[in-house]
């Protein structure tokens, strides 16, 4: 019989996203293809330092225990690495453990064109040319920003945040804001306040996301011992009125959010700091730059935002 993918959360994820290629990198970069080769191969079995998306693809893949004989999430690496090169991140994966045993190796190869193969709902990757030519191409990618994190071992919890304009939601919106200004935006949302916006390039992981956080509720439900680990979270620009208009786009969506911060123009990284997710997706750098100084912080380059 084969696998199948088509129920399940399938995160496509770069090596250079869950692990530490600085040094890596550095000797491909100086000394070139072969001498990156001899090193990948001497240090084959010396595990790679733990990156930034590592917490949360640890947390995420611990929502399997849900149901072990059909597990709700697959983790596919997608490298640029040949499989000679790629042993050593292999390795890494078996020696935390992770439960990763599905993998690609491109040999600088273009992963995104894998991407609706393997019925991927979010690929992520450090490499920016590659996260944008997925982007164009219709694809759910980010870039994993140099972030600070950490991975404490007694935290169970699963925080995931998301911007909604240009992650969730396309950039329709915004695209009123950058063109007019925000009075023109506000009256925009709120005449539209019962259409639900079109999709985003995250609006499929964060469905397949939710879908696991129904899971857990009917597991918490039928076993009263069982503590729920999945908790997702909107930190949007947008206030009041135009809250509504993604409100009630959840709610057309059948998505439920544990938690939403209208923040008007207060600078996300405060509250972050204190939500303190796992992860945290947003179309824009500027607030980026300030909320990956302490956490995981993923750039969407989609919509108006992002264009040159």
């Amino acid at each position: 019989m084969p696998y199948i993918l088509d129920n399940r959360l399938v995160v496509g994820l770069a090596s250079s996203a869950l692990f530490d290629l600085e040094e890596s990198d550095a000797i491909y970069r100086t000394r070139g293809p072969i001498r990156y080769r001899e090193f990948q191969r001497e240090k084959q079995d010396v595990p790679l330092s733990q990156g930034v998306a590592f917490p949360f693809i640890r947390r995420l893949l611990s929502l399997n225990e849900l149901d072990l004989e059909n597990p709700p999430v697959e983790v596919v690496l997608l490298s640029r690495n040949s499989p000679d090169t790629g042993l050593r991140v292999m390795n890494s994966i078996e020696h935390y453990r992770l439960g990763m045993t599905r993998a690609v190796f491109l040999e600088g190869g273009t992963p995104h064109r894998y991407i609706p193969a393997l019925n991927i709902s979010l690929f992520l990757s450090a490499n920016e040319a590659d996260v944008r030519q997925a982007i164009h191409a219709g694809m759910p990618a980010g870039q994993v920003l140099q972030s600070q994190f950490s991975d404490l071992d007694d935290d169970r919890e699963l925080r995931i945040a998301f911007d909604f304009d240009g992650v969730l939601a396309d950039d329709e919106a915004e695209s009123v804001f950058q063109t007019e200004n925000l009075v023109a935006f506000q009256m925009h949302e709120l005449e539209k306040a019962l259409v639900p916006h079109s999709p985003g390039p995250l609006k499929t992981f964060l469905e397949k996301v939710a879908g696991i956080q129904l899971m857990e509720e009917q597991r918490a439900e039928a076993d009263s011992a069982y503590v729920k680990k999945l908790r997702i979270a909107i930190v949007t620009a947008r206030s009041a009125p135009a809250h509504r208009r993604v409100i009630n786009t959840m709610r057309h969506w059948g998505i439920n959010i544990n938690d939403a911060f209208f923040l008007g123009g207060i600078e996300k990284k405060k509250v972050l700091e204190v939500l303190n997710p796992h992860i945290f997706f947003d179309d824009q750098k500027l607030h980026l730059e300030s909320a990956a100084s302490v956490l995981p912080s993923v750039h969407i380059p989609f919509g108006i935002t992002n264009q040159a």
